[in-house]
């Protein structure tokens, strides 16, 4: 099976112009850049299994995805925050992302828990946001701690301290512009971990971490598996298990840049809330009372909105799947089905609404905004929700 899907990519691929393909900072005529990170290195190690170094699994995926996307995508340039096994500090792996204007950023890390015959395993991928869980919360700590080595973390990273939870609230305001598209390359990767490499979904999530907070387009953190279980650690050290990683990522790499091309710009989607069963006017916050803007109505000011779950079908209105959340919403992004609960022009209201309803529901739900009937910059709505109180 795998290598029948790698043929049909690989004959895909054929089809755009061939280009040599990229070293580490390749030729500059590539239509589509992605930067591919390996998590922690040299005096680094990372997460410490009974056998390996999760620095030294990470470089192992980093390097096979690398070497799949050059030899089958001519269209595509690979740039690498590391090749070999030095450190690179966080801000550093960002800005060298942002330097190269990629396309996508690829952050690749090993998960541990504090207890090493752990039998918990099974892959997930982050995007940025705030935590919804304290094992999200936990996952971020550690990989932010690799901050404490670095010379100068106080004034680099703002007196961030990775491991007080009090740090961590800024990132509820860290919904960026590529919230949708990190999603849904997140969303891919974990189909394909489930599909190619047989492993168990942990899910797609959201949490605070550094190397994702400065990256100007679509980023991913992912979680190829727990070091601190005997058996993963085993998997994850071989080589087919390496390959089989590696290629999943690829895979969910080529469906995500066939479904966006080239350089990706922020999305301004057309907002459709309303699902076709509910046609009378839709607020989602009659029980609190809040301020409410008629579904379909455009308006000057920004509609927030709590986004708690995607599908590739449209659902009916009283699907299990909205956990007896109702009314609910819809938008269609990049072919992609996305649901909404609440709707209103006030921030602290939809603020209010998602920590008491939806957030024990749908850990991982987060607010949007629109405006005049597009999707706009959560940051930016928020500025001018305040600017207008």
């Amino acid at each position: 099976m795998e290598k029948s899907i790698l043929y049909i990519l690989h004959i895909v691929c054929l089809f755009v112009p061939f280009l040599t393909p990229a070293m580490a900072w390749g030729a500059q005529d590539k239509s589509f850049t992605v930067v591919i990170d390996a998590g922690h290195g040299g005096h680094d190690p990372g997460a410490v299994g009974k056998r390996g170094r999760e620095k030294t699994i990470n470089l192992s995926v980093a390097l096979k995805l690398g070497k799949l996307i050059e030899d089958n995508c001519g269209d595509t340039k690979v740039v690498y925050t590391r090749k070999k096994d030095t450190f690179v500090a966080l801000h550093r792996r960002a800005e060298i992302a942002n330097a190269a204007k990629a396309d996508l950023f690829i952050s690749i890390h090993t998960n541990s828990l504090a207890s090493r015959n752990s039998r918990v395993s099974g892959t997930e991928t982050y995007t940025l946001g705030l935590h919804r869980t304290e094992e999200n919360l936990e996952v971020a700590k550690k990989e932010n701690s690799v901050i404490l080595i670095e010379d100068d973390y106080q004034q680099r990273y703002a007196g961030f301290n990775p491991n007080s939870s009090e740090s961590y609230i800024i990132f509820e305001f860290l919904q960026d512009k590529y919230m949708a598209q990190s999603i849904d390359f997140a969303q891919q990767v974990q189909k394909q971990f489930k599909t190619i490499a047989r492993r168990i979904d942990k899910g797609v999530h959201q949490a605070g971490f550094l190397v994702l907070r400065e990256t100007t387009m679509p980023s991913v953190l992912i979680e190829l598996g727990y070091i601190t279980n005997a058996a993963e650690e085993q998997y994850l050290l071989s080589e087919r298990g390496s390959s089989a990683l590696a290629k999943s990522i690829y895979q969910a790499f080529l469906t995500y840049k066939q479904g966006h091309g080239g350089t990706l710009a922020p999305v301004a989607a057309k907002n459709v809330p309303v699902l076709p069963e509910q046609e009378e006017k839709q607020t989602g916050l009659s029980a609190s009372g809040a301020g409410t803007v008629s579904a379909g109505q455009a308006s000057e000011k920004p509609v927030f909105k709590i986004q708690i779950l995607t599908s590739d079908r449209v659902l009916p209105s009283k699907s299990r799947l909205f956990k007896g959340l109702a009314p609910v919403g819809r938008y269609k992004e990049n072919g992609i089905y996305k649901y909404t609960y609440g709707e209103t022009t006030d921030y602290n209201r939809i603020l209010r609404l998602k920590r008491s309803k939806v957030d024990a529901k749908f850990k991982d739900a987060f607010i949007i905004a629109f405006k005049n009937g597009e999707k706009m910059n959560i940051n930016q709505a928020i500025r001018e929700f305040k600017r207008n109180r």
